[in-house]
């Protein structure tokens, strides 16, 4: 009886035991089917969102119906608790965390081509810019493509001004149009886009990713495609390089299209619209090279080349291309168009600034940032060199620019200087290359100068060494003035070991278009390129110390304004200006270079 009692008792327990097996796998069966279908959801959901422009609040708010609609399910089959437990922390365990859904500012995507084109839901993207503090990408190259629209206006109403002006000298209208396009710039750039993300990161670092952004600040670039082939066909991680490229082109007869937002200019292509650089088309009596500026077609846009590239759409299709398009009537020259490449930056990693006519070597990015770990002042550090020359006459090749590899010779050190004597340059501090690598050095050695044309860096640079929208029009002064913003707020700067990347030097008699050009063409004459250099390059020279561009001696010649806001945009505070001159072997006051720093010397 006893054995019965047992044996009836044994089966009980069994057949709880299995109820209860069966009903486990039950529920877990309906939890992995209802969390598959609500990854898909979340999936189709965010893909229709970006396919269609949807701004990411509405991304957002998408799923979180979508989440609510399946945790609703969960809790019907007896899943999810109710009651006063978390629906984050039930759905967190179901929603995958991928890279797309953390890094929320990379949607929507804004457009690449058609040129020009705003973004269809740019008037949101903007007010989440700047009324919310929600910055996306797209948000950034709306509110920049909205500038180049007030830019372009104040063009036409300043260059009316300065044309139809009587009575006026050159130096007047210079400091009237100076005036005019800073007051822009503070109004636009600075207060409602600087100014809400000084001293932070506009975006979140993503430090394991060893990601790249490559700015390339193009202007009428006639290499841009094959740059961009080349640093993506020799890269060992191309799935981690991203390009913010500004293509500053003659794209025709650009006028306003005030009746169509998301197409805001007209571009009349007709009847050879643009102009040539100046073109050597033979000799004088005195065997000098004699030069014509003709009429030309618009200009090859590398964008649209690389991005119909079979091989190389699926960066573009990836999000991995960010443009700015600017006509060459907007050129502020190449310290603005660093400035708006700056500021497609979207997180990653390192921050390398180029030109845009370039070869490259055989896994460069994975080089340099082995090359940059090696320092030791790392993350606080920077690479930079003059890069050594490649030859192109523009005539045929036998092989492509892009297919070439870069002979990884040794590099040679930034650590000499020199004030230029030319007057249009107003004497600036001019960079040179002193003594190169021995080939026994085993890391990169410091220097006391950055390349504006190349440099390589962890992207924290940008937040302790904000890119400066208050130096349009200069071609000289940059690297003096990135240098010393550098040092000062405690960034150590070295010479790469090797070079691996090969830069096209441009002479005069190729008659390249040059943005001063533009410039000079904008104005009829009236007043140059050369003369609203002259002003704006004593921010610099201000910076370094000059006794001519005091501020209270600006201030009395009328030029005060181009100090304007400078302390945003100046020197550092964990080194003194007196140790880099002294470090740099510079005398602004006798305007010397003793080039003291290209002795012997290590970290």
């Amino acid at each position: 009886m006893e054995k019965l009692i047992l044996l009836f008792l044994s089966l009980v327990i069994i057949l709880v035991c299995l109820s209860y097996f069966f009903l486990i796998s039950s529920m877990n069966s309906s939890t992995q089917q209802v969390a598959q279908t609500q990854q898909q959801d979340h999936h189709s959901i965010h893909h229709v969102a970006i396919k269609q422009g949807t701004k990411h609040s509405k991304i957002k708010q998408a799923r979180n119906h979508a989440q609510k609609q399946n945790l609703k399910s969960l809790r019907n089959q007896g899943v999810a608790p109710g009651g006063s437990t978390s629906t984050e922390k039930v759905v967190s365990a179901l929603v995958p965390n991928n890279l797309d859904h953390n890094q929320p500012h990379l949607y929507p995507r804004a457009p690449i081509l058609p040129i020009f084109t705003m973004h269809e839901d740019h008037k949101s993207l903007i007010d989440e810019l700047i009324n919310n503090g929600k910055p996306t990408i797209a948000g950034i190259i709306s509110y920049l493509q909205q500038f180049q629209l007030k830019l372009h206006a104040l063009n036409d109403r300043v260059h009316a001004e300065v044309i139809e002006s009587k009575g006026t000298t050159k130096d007047e209208n210079s400091v009237h149009v100076i005036t005019e396009t800073f007051k822009l710039i503070e109004e636009d750039l600075m207060e409602a886009f600087d100014k809400p993300f000084r001293g932070r990161p506009i975006f979140p670092i993503r430090e394991e990713e060893e990601s790249i952004f490559l700015s390339l600040a193009s202007f009428r670039e006639h290499m841009l495609t094959e740059t961009m082939i080349g640093a993506f066909k020799h890269a060992k991680n191309p799935d981690q390089l991203y390009i913010g490229a500004i293509v500053q082109n003659c794209f025709g007869r650009v006028s306003l299209n005030e009746g169509d937002e998301l197409n805001p200019f007209i571009i009349d292509t007709s009847n050879l619209p643009c102009r040539t650089g100046a073109q050597v088309i033979g000799k004088d009596k005195n065997g000098r090279d004699q030069t014509k500026v003709s009429d030309a077609p618009p200009d090859v846009n590398g964008i649209e080349e690389f991005c119909n590239d079979p091989d190389y759409k699926k960066y573009c299709d990836a999000g991995q291309i960010r443009v700015l398009y600017v006509h060459e009537t907007e050129s502020l020259g190449p310290a603005m168009a660093r400035y708006y490449a700056s500021k497609l930056w979207g997180g990653e990693t390192y921050f390398m600034q180029t030109d845009s006519h370039l070869q490259f070597a055989e896994h460069w990015d994975e080089k340099y940032i082995n090359e940059i770990k090696s320092t030791n002042n790392y993350p606080k550090s920077v690479l930079s060199s003059y890069p050594p020359g490649f030859n192109d006459n523009g005539g045929p090749r036998k092989t492509r620019i892009s297919d070439e590899r870069v002979n990884e010779s040794s590099g040679a050190r930034l650590c000499t200087c020199e004030f230029s004597k030319n007057a249009i340059e107003e004497h600036i501090v001019r960079v040179n290359t002193g003594r190169g690598y021995s080939g026994f050095q085993s890391k990169p050695m410091q220097i006391p100068f950055i390349a504006a044309g190349f440099f390589f860096t962890h992207s924290q640079f940008l937040v302790d060494v904000p890119f400066d929208p208050y130096m349009p029009w200069c071609f000289m002064g940059e690297e003096i003035a990135l240098s010393m913003r550098a040092w000062t707020s405690g960034f150590n700067i070295y010479a790469p070991l090797k070079n691996y990347i090969a830069h096209h030097y441009r002479p005069g008699r190729l008659g390249l278009p040059k943005f001063w050009g533009s410039v000079n063409r904008l104005y009829k004459f009236k007043i140059g390129n050369n003369l609203l250099q002259s002003h704006v390059v004593q921010r610099v020279k201000n910076m370094v110390g000059y006794p001519s561009a005091a501020k209270e001696v600006l201030e009395q010649q009328g030029y005060g304004i181009v100090l304007k806001d400078q302390e945003h945009y100046g020197l550092g505070t964990e080194r003194s200006l007196d140790k880099y001159m002294e470090y740099s072997g510079i005398d602004a006051v006798k305007e010397t270079c003793s080039n003291i720093a290209c002795k012997s010397f290590d970290e």
